[in-house]
């Protein structure tokens, strides 16, 4: 599927993993120590337990039988202490990788360009923030430890058999050749079938995403039969990938049950033999049977949990993935930018390479100069408000602000100097007050109250039940559209950059609201280069210059007064428009909005 985030390779993984657990080398060891403990005691009973056949055999008396019963009980109840121990240990150990390997993808996550994630999709960034990192909660809290866990008890079974008979030991090699031939066929197909299952998923969400978000569009175009065909595609690719991994394992756990019986059987019947010829006691007998009936959970728990492994580090690698796309670092040398001039010389852009959106735009944005960017769906106004901002960078050309190319800057950097505001916001869960004040944790309650005064919210948020610490967001107090979009334009004003590029940054407002808020923000942003783009001509009436966009080409830039004297582009779309309504009561856009809604 082209457009997902890339994948860390086996090698990263195993690098990743090594590194992640060796930060913790106290609680390591204590588990492991504590596992190793818990296995020797489980081990002490069936050799006392051979001792016991043995002393009954030779009629030893009632006293070393009743003895060796108690060192067995007492040796059953050390081995429980220090499993509960061992396991809790294990716990802690596991739930601190995970919160380092969570707070490490988020901060990944926040690091990634918007572009990046724009070029992926959400669904598979949705994909590997939910269902990768539960399964790697799974991995981590059970496998992992259940792994180890296992992986101990088998060496020191195999140890104790050595000890007692090594005769009897050589019957577990009948199980290598059948354990080895087909956990290696199955290591060699499932992290590709395992990743390839997750990509599938990644695309169901990515699908259906698009169908909620975009459910006007597919309502207003009749294309509910294609949304449908879409994910029906979607899930049957997914099932596919599923039903592969199924046939994996249901061809290797039958092999794998296969190598757990035969030792058992092949250790009785060798067993008995030697036993007939004298070559090993009745006690070693009963003792090498128990351990190597003791072989069997361990090794079922390690091959079964081998497969959430596979799962766990097919996970991990999509996780690790997203740092592939994290932005380079910006390079010292170019400095702070000198001064706040933006400055756009012969820039080209495409998203796909050969099909250009925006051809030798050049452009300069004074300091304090409001510049509305307006023409029609399609001729790469938000795309050029996009680049402004920095979202995209330039395929040829080059932006600067204050003479600094705006792609050296660090994104946190970038934020101070530039913002972006579309239609598209989102409230967090939290209170009005973190919503706003999230883009200057330190500010105080007077510029968090003159944010929202500035975009005439202050009013409706004191209303509110708890005022501004309501909770709003998923399953708080839920706010209308408009309300939404006025909280991104208080945080706006809150953070507080030199230059803002207002994408359809009131078009959830009625026309007279969004005017009159619009021209609140000019005041309050007053010395601030402002960039909108325009759908409503009163904002381009109201603008320094206008820059007419069409077919990815500035045709047209000037004062308003100044366009609609050349007569061209400009003019017409204001005589047309403004012919019958007024700036202040008209709701009709620029000819700009197509029947999805959508532009460019």
């Amino acid at each position: 599927m082209t457009g997902l985030l890339p994948i860390a390779d086996n090698a990263q993984v195993r690098r990743y993993v090594r590194e992640l657990f060796r930060r913790y080398p106290r609680v390591l060891w204590g588990a492991v120590t504590l596992h190793v403990l818990a296995a020797i005691a489980g081990l002490v009973g069936p050799r006392l337990l051979g001792d016991l056949v043995e002393g009954i055999q030779h009629g030893r008396g009632a006293g070393l039988v009743d003895r060796l019963a108690a060192l067995i009980a007492g040796f059953v109840v050390l081995q429980a202490v220090l499993t509960r121990f061992a396991y809790l240990a294990s716990a802690q150990l596991g739930e601190r990788v995970l919160a380092g390997l969570r707070e490490e993808f988020v901060e990944r996550v926040l690091a990634l360009p918007l572009s990046t994630v724009e070029r992926a999709g959400s669904g598979d960034l949705l994909t590997r923030t939910t269902r990768d990192v539960d399964a790697l909660s799974r991995c981590v809290r059970l496998a992992v430890p259940e792994t180890m866990i296992a992986v101990i008890t088998i060496v020191l079974v195999v140890g104790a058999l050595v000890v007692v008979t090594p005769l009897l030991a050589l019957p577990l090699l009948i199980a290598v050749p059948i354990l080895w031939v087909g956990t290696r066929w199955y290591l060699r197909r499932s992290p590709a079938a395992y990743l390839k299952q997750n990509a599938e998923y990644s695309g169901v969400t990515d699908g259906l995403a698009e169908t909620v978000d975009g459910a006007r569009t597919v309502d207003a175009l009749r294309r509910h039969r294609r949304r449908v065909e879409r994910t029906d595609a979607d899930l049957q690719r997914t099932w596919l990938a599923e039903k592969y991994t199924l046939f994996l394992r249901t061809v290797w756990f039958p092999v794998v049950e296969v190598g757990y019986v035969l030792p058992v059987v092949s250790t009785l019947l060798v067993g008995g033999l030697l036993y007939l010829s004298g070559s090993v006691t009745l006690g070693q007998l009963t003792a090498a049977v128990v351990y190597v009936q003791l072989l069997i959970d361990p090794l079922d728990r390690l091959l079964g949990w081998l497969d959430e492994l596979q799962v766990g580090t097919a996970s991990l690698a999509r996780l690790l993935g997203v740092a592939e796309d994290e932005p380079p670092a910006a390079a010292e040398a170019m400095g702070e930018p000198q001064g706040t001039r933006i400055e756009v010389r012969d820039v080209h852009f495409s998203y796909v390479p050969g099909r250009e959106v925006l051809h030798g735009i050049d452009l300069t944005l004074e300091p304090g100069e409001r510049l509305a960017i307006v023409g029609p769906s399609g001729a790469g106004k938000s795309t050029l408000g996009r680049l402004l901002a920095g979202v995209h960078q330039p395929t040829t050309g080059t932006i600067t602000v204050g003479g600094t190319p705006i792609g050296d800057l660090p994104l946190d950097k970038l934020r101070t100097e530039v913002a972006l505001v579309s239609q598209e916001h989102h409230v967090f869960i939290g209170s009005v007050w973190d919503n706003v004040a999230m883009v200057r944790p330190e500010a105080g309650e007077a510029e968090v109250r003159s944010a929202l005064a500035a975009v005439h919210a202050l009013d409706w948020a004191l209303a509110l039940p708890a005022g501004m610490a309501t909770t709003v967001g998923a399953g708080g107090h839920s706010l209308s559209a408009a309300q939404a979009q006025q909280i991104a334009l208080a945080r706006l004003v809150l953070a507080d950059p030199h230059t803002l590029v207002l994408d359809e940054a009131t078009s959830l407002l009625d026309p007279r609201a969004a005017r009159d808020l619009e021209r609140s923000l000019g005041a309050v942003l007053h010395g601030r280069t402002v960039v909108a783009i325009a759908h409503r001509l009163f904002s381009a009436h109201d603008a320094d210059r206008v820059a007419v966009v069409e077919d990815g080409r500035i045709t047209e830039l000037g004062s308003h007064d100044e366009l609609v004297a050349a007569n061209g582009p400009y003019a017409s779309l204001w005589r047309s428009w403004h012919g019958e309504r007024t700036p202040e009561d008209t709701d009709e856009p620029l000819a700009d909005t197509d029947a999805a809604g959508a532009t460019r």
